[in-house]
């Protein structure tokens, strides 16, 4: 497995008064979700500093252990596919070193929104309910939680309440709307408050989605 290499930083104003740390998915890179920063449209009162993290590169078996960027490996099981659990958690604690960054600068923990797209998404849903810090909320695109059967002892108390925008497509071939369903019930059975969106898409983002995330961030974050 490579070290990762420095996120991208992108921000919107001076003097940024919130942070958003979005994790691509498999085989991307940190700049996968930068050209929708723009996109986004969001408002001139409202500066945010978008972290954009790279993955570490390593063999994926499902690939046929090719190496590419990914937050965990992930390989073929009966059921569909099997995480590797360590990796997930190794990648929780270089996203929890970025979160550290941007207390370090002075962001609030109450001002930084952990976000993901599909592995990516796995890894911000464990981070952000995995730890104590009263974190702004969690934006989840195409994903599930990860390592489910063991949620109620990773998933800690405190941000159980924090707000959760979940975003999947209907016509997903890699993660299930279904599946999808599935985490969006056991997140709000523990207590979060989920904003549940589908689309008409498969494994990917639409501009529809695009503004209900920018509607979502300024209510969160505004």
């Amino acid at each position: 497995m490579s070290q990762p290499e420095p996120p991208i930083i992108l921000e919107t104003g001076t003097r940024p008064t919130a942070a958003v740390i979005w994790l691509h998915g498999l085989g991307a890179d940190g700049h996968d979700f930068e050209s929708l920063v723009p996109a986004l449209n969001l408002p001139d009162t409202l500066a945010i500093r978008f972290v954009f993290p790279h993955a570490p590169k390593r063999p994926v078996t499902i690939n046929g252990g090719m190496v590419m960027r990914a937050w965990y490996d992930i390989s073929p099981a009966d059921n569909g596919f099997r995480d590797n659990d360590d990796d997930i958690r190794a990648s929780a604690v270089l996203i929890a070193g970025l979160v550290d960054q941007q207390l370090a600068q002075g962001m609030p923990a109450h001002r930084i929104v952990l976000a993901g797209f599909s592995q990516g998404g796995a890894v911000a849903i464990y981070t952000a309910l995995g730890s104590g810090l009263p974190l702004a909320g969690v934006m989840a695109l195409s994903t599930y939680v990860p390592m489910a059967g063991s949620f109620e002892q990773w998933a800690h108390t405190s941000n159980r309440e924090k707000p959760v925008f979940q975003g999947h497509g209907t016509f997903d071939p890699l993660i299930s709307i279904r599946r999808a369903e599935q985490t969006r019930d056991l997140l709000i059975e523990a207590g979060c408050p989920v904003e549940w969106h589908q689309y008409d898409m498969d494994h990917s983002v639409c501009m529809e989605e695009i503004d209900d995330i920018s509607r979502w961030l300024v209510r969160v974050l505004g």
